[in-house]
């Protein structure tokens, strides 16, 4: 386990069948694992949707197009499909990825397709001093932007922005 979840992907399993044969309420069975009804009802629906390996632990993001965000939030605007229905049709990990989307909608913003990939952060390249010197400059010139300072220079944001701030305020000091 990653420690993201107390939760063996055989505990998750063995929760879920004592609920889907039948014997078990969902109530008893989540007070077996000391989880609560809802995480029990997340799993069922990960279960049903991608069998076992929908109770494995994920290690990256899912990738969801614009058409797949627009789709369900309609669906779910237009009642066709509750909240977790919506969750379940169109395979979204969970009711609240379904909820920022639409907020995000009734805020009249677009929606982008998420990327997916690796939760890990962008590694910064190794540097001089001199060059780490010239990066934070340039960041502090351009108004802090960091952002485009650390992809100009292939570098990662933090070391930019952990840079720029500390040369910044060594110039306040002398």
């Amino acid at each position: 386990m990653s420690g993201r979840t107390k939760f063996t992907w055989k505990q998750r399993l063995e929760a879920v069948e004592m609920c889907l044969s039948g014997d078990y309420p969902y109530t008893t069975a989540a007070k077996k694992f000391n989880t609560n009804d809802s995480t029990l009802i997340n799993w069922i629906r990960f279960y049903k949707n991608n069998g076992v390996d929908g109770l494995q632990e994920s290690y990256t993001w899912r990738r969801y197009t614009s058409e797949l965000k627009l789709a369900t939030v309609n669906d779910y605007l237009s009642r066709k499909f509750s909240l977790l229905e919506c969750c379940e049709k169109y395979n979204i990990s969970f009711d609240s990825v379904l909820r920022s989307w639409i907020s995000k909608y009734n805020s009249g913003k677009e929606f982008k397709a998420t990327n997916g990939g690796s939760t890990r952060m962008k590694a910064g390249r190794k540097t001089t001093s001199e060059e780490r010197l010239e990066i934070a400059l340039y960041a502090i010139e351009y108004g802090k932007n960091y952002s485009a300072t650390a992809k100009k220079y292939s570098v990662s944001y933090q070391q930019v922005y952990n840079w720029g701030k500390s040369t910044f305020l060594k110039e306040k000091m002398d």
